[in-house]
């Protein structure tokens, strides 16, 4: 509701801007041409995001996921614990760090959400509160990138010769926002329960 006041607003005020120093036709095509950019980026976008939430379709389906999910679980163990142990939880919480190692945070949102689903439906049979749903979420948001996927496609579509060329910023920033959010997290985890 907000965002489509703060839009309306900036509307009608490079309407009145354009009314006023005689630039409604700039105005104009600044408009339709931007329509057509945002358009023409969306489809480059989405043609990637279509392209990999296929790849890991084909990986569920396959057999790869549970195959992912074996090769990641010292590493799920480790982060979730017993919860890690839950083949169910196990696969949705690789599956979505696979689409997040991929850049691809649109495409992991279905793997998370159903991670998350298990992870709370095995904390309340347990007794527990939610802090792996928890860290779940956090891992999500951070998101530890090797390729990303979704600001390549923007950079190329926007004209990057060499899109990827942002590899070892993503790698630092991703691994250092991971680990800030993991130790977050633990350092914080009860303090706000009843």
């Amino acid at each position: 509701m907000l965002m489509s006041r703060v839009v309306a607003a900036m509307l009608l005020l490079a309407l009145v801007c354009g009314a006023i120093s005689g630039t409604m036709d700039a105005v104009a095509v600044a408009a339709l041409s931007g329509a057509r950019d945002a358009v023409s980026l969306l489809l480059q976008i989405g043609g990637a995001i279509c392209l990999w939430s296929g790849l890991l379709e084909v990986m569920d389906q396959s057999g790869l996921t549970a195959r992912f999910a074996l090769l990641l679980r010292p590493v799920i163990v480790r982060l979730f614990g017993k919860y890690g142990r839950d083949p169910e939880a196990a696969g949705a919480i690789a599956q979505n760090m696979a689409a997040n190692l991929l850049g691809l945070g649109s495409a992991a949102t279905p793997a998370g959400l159903r991670a998350a689903k298990r992870l709370m439906a095995l904390s309340h049979r347990w007794g527990e509160g939610p802090d792996a749903a928890l860290r779940l979420m956090v891992l999500n948001a951070a998101s530890l990138q090797l390729i990303p996927t979704t600001v390549a496609a923007v950079r190329a579509g926007l004209g990057a010769v060499h899109p990827y060329d942002i590899l070892p910023a993503v790698w630092l920033s991703s691994a250092v926002s991971v680990a800030a959010g993991l130790l977050s997290a633990h350092l914080l985890r009860g303090v706000w329960r009843p």
